[in-house]
């Protein structure tokens, strides 16, 4: 099994640190967060969804290719993929994205439907627009040769392995894939991991881990138990790993299994190493 990390979880490292740190730490990968960054974030304190010291956007990523495929070369890392917050339905960031990716070496970059999901809007109708959004987006990845990736989800149609195939499946899987994410399914959209691994079959593209439990909270007036959820090692958290490892050896699985560790009780290389060298376990 591969292993990368994803740099939305190492915001306090620029592209030299992050480098240096993943191979230290063993990994065989790097998953690159390339994103704008909103209002006011240029001079705020790093952190995972606000700035970062990467400093990777699709407006530079073309100019810095060169500095990001070095390091990855000198530090023995691949590139596993970019994790962007475009929409399919941007075209602009889309080409500059794809056109980063393709001067990087990078296979894969993550896209959004156009819209979540909260109730407001029919399902139905975000399906149509989501299988819409995305034949736009593969006109513009398709002849660079960059994978999109869609990334299983809470607060989307696509929390679960069904729902996201729903939508892959319109397209050919050279050209589209999905981000199997366990920690996100144990909130909203768990399958059986046999089963969805099964489903997904060649639009399995990479994987995204971490660990999250259950707590309990308060027991409202009417006795029913709130639960709440905690970020956790992924050894202690609700999903069964080393099941997932087998079925993915079983199915002949060649793509990245990347850590995603938004643990704030934690430092980012304490969360490297603990997982690294869980996954090293859970795959032997």
């Amino acid at each position: 099994m591969k292993i990368s990390a994803t740099t939305v979880m190492m915001p306090e490292y620029d592209v030299r640190q992050t480098c240096e740190l993943l191979h230290r730490l063993g990994f065989d990968g790097v998953e690159w967060r390339v994103r704008r960054l909103g209002p006011g974030q240029e001079t705020a304190p790093p952190s995972p969804w606000g700035r970062h010291l990467t400093d990777l956007s699709p407006e530079n990523i073309v100019a810095r290719s060169g500095e990001v495929r070095g390091l990855c070369a000198d530090h023995g890392l691949v590139i596993a993929g970019f994790a962007s917050a475009c929409s399919a339905t941007d075209p602009e960031q889309i080409k500059l994205l794809a056109e980063g990716a393709q001067a990087c070496g990078c296979p894969a970059l993550r896209l959004s439907c156009p819209r979540g999901y909260d109730g407001s809007v029919r399902y139905l109708e975000l399906y149509e627009e989501a299988v819409a959004a995305f034949a736009g987006a593969l006109e513009i990845t398709r002849p660079m040769g960059v994978k999109v990736l869609l990334e299983m989800h809470a607060g989307t149609i696509h929390p679960s392995a069904s729902l996201a195939y729903r939508i892959v499946s319109h397209f050919a899987a050279a050209d589209i894939g999905v981000i199997y994410d366990p920690q996100n399914m144990v909130r909203d959209g768990y399958e059986t991991t046999p089963l969805a691994v099964d489903l997904l079959g060649p639009y399995l593209a990479h994987l995204h881990v971490g660990g999250h439990r259950p707590e309990p909270g308060a027991v409202d007036e009417k006795g029913t138990q709130e639960w709440l959820w905690h970020a956790a090692p992924m050894g202690r958290g609700l999903y069964d790993y080393p099941a997932l490892m087998r079925v993915l050896r079983d199915a002949g699985f060649g793509g990245f299994i990347s850590l995603e560790d938004f643990d704030p009780e934690r430092s980012t290389e304490e969360k490297l190493v603990d997982g690294i060298t869980y996954l090293r376990s859970a795959c032997s």
